[in-house]
């Protein structure tokens, strides 16, 4: 058994260190939170969803040359991360008009965008994670002008996979929020996870295939997650 210490505990993930001080092990959780923890449950056998999830989604990065944090998954709810130093902002990119970006803009969600656009929100929970700016984010010193070039150009190159993979599989990608973070040599990675937990999901029908379903109290999360962990499987 890996030697662990907890040092970092989450609303979706516990995080322990290991032996290996540049390895962590991620622990997913039976939990569910919404508006910044306002709405919170517990659900049985969503943090093994989003484990295998987010596990494989980025296996098919990884092998798609995107540099992420992800080693391997170890348990039904585990996985060995290398350790990063998380930069302390959101990256969101939208394909599709939905959720804040529909409330701050007064527009019906289901806009195609003709352009995917990306917004950088500073991490910050007790301040309710603000919509930021580029020039905000070197005054806060959270990324220099180059760094800030690479997370938006990454970005879009993962929206791109990603879309592609979706579509496959008869879901459309509509927007989703990605972290990165500095490794041991100093090189900006993917980290966090990428689940319906941190994206938008709807099937042909435009029903809502993630954390959507849970916000708005449209049924069952795990039924949702089930079915999407299932198509993906489709993708092997």
């Amino acid at each position: 058994m890996m030697t662990r210490q907890l040092i970092y505990s989450g609303k979706a993930k516990d995080i322990f260190a290991t032996e290996d001080e540049n390895v962590i092990i991620a622990q997913y959780k039976d939990q569910a939170t919404a508006f910044n923890g306002v709405k919170k449950e517990q659900i049985a056998g969503k943090g093994q969803l989003n484990n295998q999830i987010s596990s494989f989604i980025f296996e098919k990065l990884n092998s798609a040359g995107v540099a992420t944090h992800f080693i391997e998954k170890i348990s039904e709810t585990e996985q060995l991360n290398k350790k990063v130093r998380i930069i302390p902002l959101e990256v969101v990119l939208r394909n599709v008009t939905a959720g804040s970006f529909s409330k701050r803009f007064g527009l019906a969600e289901g806009i195609e965008l003709e352009q995917p656009i990306v917004e950088f929100y500073y991490k910050n929970d007790d301040l309710d994670d603000p919509f930021i700016n580029d020039e905000h984010v070197t005054f806060l010193k959270l990324a220099n002008e180059k760094e800030i070039a690479f997370l938006k150009e990454e970005t879009r190159r993962i929206n791109g996979l990603l879309s592609a993979w979706f579509d496959q599989i008869g879901l459309k990608l509509i927007d989703f929020k990605l972290e990165f973070g500095f490794d041991q040599e100093g090189k900006i990675i993917l980290a966090d996870e990428f689940s319906p937990d941190n994206c938008r999901l709807w099937d042909a029908k435009g029903n809502h295939m993630d954390k959507d379903v849970f916000r708005r109290s449209l049924g069952e999360l795990t039924d949702v997650y089930e079915v999407v962990w299932e198509k993906l499987q489709l993708l092997n």
